[in-house]
């Protein structure tokens, strides 16, 4: 707000971006109580067309000077900018999965340097690309190291939920938690339920031990096809069977791990019957408003349970939450994504954020059954560096993000034979292209996306590590070229660089 202030005296415009529409109801009260209605246009999604028109003529008019909205924002016709701020740069929604498939810091990066004014990357658990590029001193490191108000940071508790089912609890909520929301509900204090649907691989796990189906090959978890009974690595292509008995402890207590927000709420209901819930998630925050309606209901009603998924753990202030319970901390761990890490700790961190804003201090559970992932760790320290340290060492060694660009093309189809040939003909030339030519490129096999069928196209996609430059550039165009010699009328070609999600293709 003090930047957005500076760049006002001195008569220049300003935008800021955050990553949820949910957030930016919030953020609009907060600035309009400071510089007030008339300076400031919102622009999202959400936005009715003719909205949408009236906030894009008064910023393009110069009526505007504060512009604050996600991620299309970056495009308000601004008039002499003079600053451009993204809030919780980390989130992966900075990035469309949809065409056209730009992320909002590269273009945000492309226009202050084009007009050279400052970019403010702002987050508590950045990007981990982000923070190399300040280790690297390309971009300078700000570091605040104290909460807002001086408040104290929670304490978080890390729950076994292997130890919860040996002792004969099924439920989703542990002994501990339902202890303390049961105090929660007595001290007339706030509880956020956190549950990650984010994602759609089913991962298996053994209940026994906390086991989980990896590759041999990439170290990420193997996603099951259930039309070929078979559990695939969407990397390099390795595949194996189904595994019935646990290879660590030898138990039959192998699951397909996954549940829902409307299951917890459900479960809840069941446990405190005189609690008042609301949830928050995908089916409830369908029409307009709704956001802003369910996060206000919360406040101004002082409900005791909030349930939800990614959407109520960033940014938020609820002076009277006190208790934040994370009911399966896996959800996240056991995505088909070299990110896996790197979210868990993000969305961990994020959501014990929401803890003890007020004067109370703030009390954090995190359900798993994985306690010793080094993720998980980090978060319950609540020390970004220790976990930037092992993560990006990690990473320095499989030749992953820092260390190089990922490309991937996906092909779908409604002919199932037809998308299987165009990949294999597409990767077929790529190959002999960087055999012949000596491009420095890992290139893996075509196989199956990760959900290798939606609304009746079959998902194909072919992965490619390298540094990018005018020579990939040539090759990727020259690869659209030769897709489109093919003819192949039912199949489409897609290219995403560097996506933020590796599920989408």
């Amino acid at each position: 707000m003090q930047l957005i202030e500076k760049a006002l005296n001195e008569h220049k415009s300003s935008i800021l971006l955050v990553p949820e529409i949910s957030l930016t109801p919030q953020t609009v009260n907060r600035f309009i109580a400071r510089f007030g209605k008339e300076q400031i246009a919102v622009l999202h999604s959400k936005l009715s067309v003719g909205e949408r028109y009236d906030q894009w003529h008064k910023i393009h008019e110069g009526k505007a000077k504060i512009v604050i909205g996600a991620r299309s924002a970056i495009f308000a016709p601004v008039q002499n900018l003079g600053i451009v701020i993204i809030d919780e740069e980390h989130d992966s929604s900075y990035k469309s999965e949809m065409a056209p498939r730009y992320d909002a810091k590269d273009v945000a990066r492309y226009i202050c340097k084009n007009v050279n004014v400052p970019l403010v990357l702002g987050s508590a658990t950045p990007d981990l690309e982000t923070f190399y590029k300040a280790k690297k001193e390309e971009i300078m490191l700000l570091e605040l190291t104290k909460r807002a108000n001086e408040a104290e940071l929670p304490s978080i508790d890390i729950i076994d939920l292997r130890e919860e089912l040996a002792k004969g609890n099924k439920s989703m909520i542990s002994t501990r938690l339902y202890e303390e929301i049961e105090k929660n509900l007595k001290d007339k204090k706030q509880t956020i339920l956190y549950l990650n649907r984010r994602g759609f691989s089913t991962f298996v796990m053994c209940r026994n031990c906390g086991y989980t189906v990896k590759c041999k090959n990439c170290d990420i978890n193997l996603t099951y096809h259930s039309n070929t009974n078979r559990l695939k690595c969407h990397y390099c292509g390795h595949e194996e069977n189904v595994v019935t008995t646990c290879p660590e402890c030898g138990s039959k207590q192998i699951r397909y791990f996954g549940t829902g927000t409307q299951k917890l709420e459900y479960e809840i209901n069941k446990l405190f019957p005189n609690a008042s819930t609301i949830r928050m998630d995908v089916d409830t925050v369908s029409k307009k408003n709704s956001h802003e309606q369910i996060l206000e209901k919360f406040r101004s009603e002082n409900i005791d349970i909030l349930i939800g998924t990614q959407m109520v753990v960033k940014g938020h202030h609820f002076p009277n939450v006190t208790l934040v319970g994370v009911i399966a901390a896996d959800g996240s761990l056991n995505i088909d994504d070299f990110r896996a890490n790197e979210k868990t700790f993000q969305i961990l961190t994020q959501v014990a954020g929401r803890a003890g804003r007020g004067g109370d201090k703030g009390r954090v559970i995190i359900q798993t059954y994985n306690p010793d992932n080094f993720s998980i760790e980090c978060a319950k320290k609540q020390d970004y560096e220790l976990f930037y340290n092992t993560e990006i060492a990690l990473r320095k060694q499989l030749k992953y993000p820092p260390f190089c660009d990922i490309i991937l093309i996906g092909f779908n189809s409604s002919i199932e034979k037809e998308v299987i040939e165009t990949a294999t003909k597409i990767r077929e030339y790529l190959r002999n292209r960087v055999e012949k030519e000596n491009i420095g490129i890992i290139l893996y096999k075509a196989v199956p996306s990760p959900i290798d069928r939606i609304k009746n196209k079959y998902r194909w996609r072919i992965l490619i590590k390298c540094k990018f430059s005018e020579e990939i550039i040539q090759l990727i165009n020259d690869t659209i070229e030769e897709y489109y010699s093919l003819k192949k009328k039912n199949t489409r070609i897609t290219i995403d660089v560097n996506p933020s999600n590796m599920m989408s293709l």
